[in-house]
């Protein structure tokens, strides 16, 4: 019991800490600083909690906690340190960003903890309900933090579409576990498994329609075709922390609970192989379609997370009839796509200025030349993002293509290279556009808070050391 408490501790001090930082900010001498600080103070030592169980604890597939409604895994603790890690450089760009941006208060913190929270919890549960009532915790902090710029009206709109479409995916996630209830009798991953590996899984029709409605919601929640139509304009219309945090933390946790479904059975797994197979293609595909005529650098960011968001259901159809993750390569891919997307996004936090006016390709010509270091910081990130070495994205890339491989995915791998060599028109556009080409306006010299400045160099130094990690296959 007390490995258990120990293993879910991260849990409790993230929600105990969101729950104190809402009571606190009743008081007038608890001022949002105080909340910045206290919420990033929090997420880093969830987070040595984190690793301190991760490298303490043994490594067996299944831990179970409390009953077996929760998980612990190699792959939970792995993206839940990704998903505090996430937490913590997003309030690191969220203290610069409202330097100059006068819209928060000590509620947007709070949010950013219950969010994690929910992350963390989803990223554990073993359990159909468990997994809702997680999902819902995650979902109703992210759609207020989407619509927390109450004047500006790209907000509103994004936070509109993202609050549809989600109640649409969560009643979607009720419905399948319902009908998975129905079939199987029981809610538990591995009671589910037992069941597909003895009768088929074909045997229910209402087995059929609860997987397919299940799956519909974690391909929306991920932005995988054919669900990812809402991803451009919310991410355009959230904060540039926020939009950080849902392109790394929340696709971290969405693939946890993917993979946890998907592990319960091999024939499970091989069930919906195909189907993740073709959804893999045509989200690097699509991805790569949109990113490459977008003008906002956002816009194109999130048109580039469809295509990795392909890359990690390569993963996942590289599982195979295996029980086990091949070598954490999803956990390691999730690592290194974090980095490079929160460290852009950080840079993006302290650049854009007041209104987020720098935020199209064009408004970054000649950034090189008036402020090298974050340029140079930037075309890292972008690098790590299209898989050139010797950065994290490039490891990360090599592990899924060397996993699809081995599993007898060739063509998979092959697309995936195609898939990575396009990507690299736009990701290699802004580095031309930062160094090839004359400013045609002036950018902020000053900044009235570095503490974006330096998680941006961190992260950098992130993406080169996560790229010397080794992981077995």
């Amino acid at each position: 019991m007390t490995n258990d408490f120990i293993l879910f501790f991260p849990v409790v001090l993230v929600s105990l800490g969101a729950i104190g930082l809402m009571l606190a900010g009743t008081c007038r001498c608890f001022r949002l600083e105080h909340a910045a600080w206290a919420s990033g103070g929090l997420f880093g030592l969830a987070f040595l909690v984190q690793l301190s169980a991760t490298l303490a604890c043994d490594h067996s597939l299944y831990n179970s906690l409390f009953k077996d409604i929760l998980v612990v895994s190699p792959f939970s603790k792995a993206a839940g340190l990704v998903i505090l890690g996430c937490g913590l450089f997003s309030v690191c760009s969220s203290i610069s960003y409202f330097k100059r941006n006068n819209f928060s208060g000590v509620e947007y913190y709070s949010l950013l903890l219950f969010a994690a929270a929910g992350m963390l919890l989803l990223t554990m549960t073993r359990e159909l309900v468990t997994a809702f009532i997680a999902l819902e915790i995650m979902s109703l902090a992210i759609y207020v933090l989407v619509g927390y710029d109450r004047d500006n009206v790209l907000s509103t709109e994004a936070v509109m579409k993202y609050l549809v479409l989600g109640a649409f995916g969560g009643a979607f996630f009720a419905m399948g576990g319902a009908f998975i209830f129905g079939a199987v009798g029981s809610t538990k991953f591995h009671l589910i498994g037992n069941f597909v590996a003895t009768n088929g899984f074909s045997a229910s029709p209402a087995l059929l329609a609860g997987g397919f409605f299940i799956m519909v919601t974690l391909f929306f929640k991920a932005a995988a075709f054919p669900f990812h139509a809402w991803v451009l304009d919310v991410y355009d219309g959230a904060s540039m922390p926020i939009t950080g945090f849902m392109a790394t933390a929340l696709k971290t946790a969405i693939f946890a609970v993917f993979a946890n479904f998907l592990l319960a059975d091999a024939a499970l797994q091989q069930g919906w192989v195909n189907v993740l197979f073709y959804i893999a293609i045509l989200s690097m595909f699509m991805g790569n379609f949109i990113a490459i005529g977008q003008n906002s650098l956002k816009r194109m960011l999130a048109a580039s997370g469809i295509v990795h968001s392909g890359y990690l259901l390569i993963g996942l159809v590289a599982l195979g009839s295996q029980q086990q993750i091949p070598g954490s390569v999803i956990a390691y891919y999730l690592a290194a796509y974090a980095a490079g997307t929160l460290g852009i996004f950080s840079a993006l936090s302290f650049l854009s200025g007041k209104g987020e006016q720098w935020k199209n390709f064009n408004d970054f010509k000649g950034l090189a030349k008036t402020n090298p270091y974050t340029a140079f910081a930037i075309s890292i990130f972008l690098l790590s993002m299209a898989g050139i070495p010797p950065t994290a994205g490039f490891m990360g890339k090599l592990y899924i293509i060397i996993a699809a491989i081995k599993a007898g995915h060739v063509s998979l791998a092959v697309l995936g290279i195609v898939s990575s060599i396009i990507a690299m028109w736009y990701y290699l556009r802004l580095i031309v556009l930062m160094y090839f080409h004359e400013a045609e306006r002036s950018f902020v010299e000053e900044y009235p808070c570095r503490v974006g400045m330096v998680s941006t160099f961190v992260l950098v130094l992130c993406v080169f050391a996560i790229s010397l990690y080794p992981i077995a296959l």
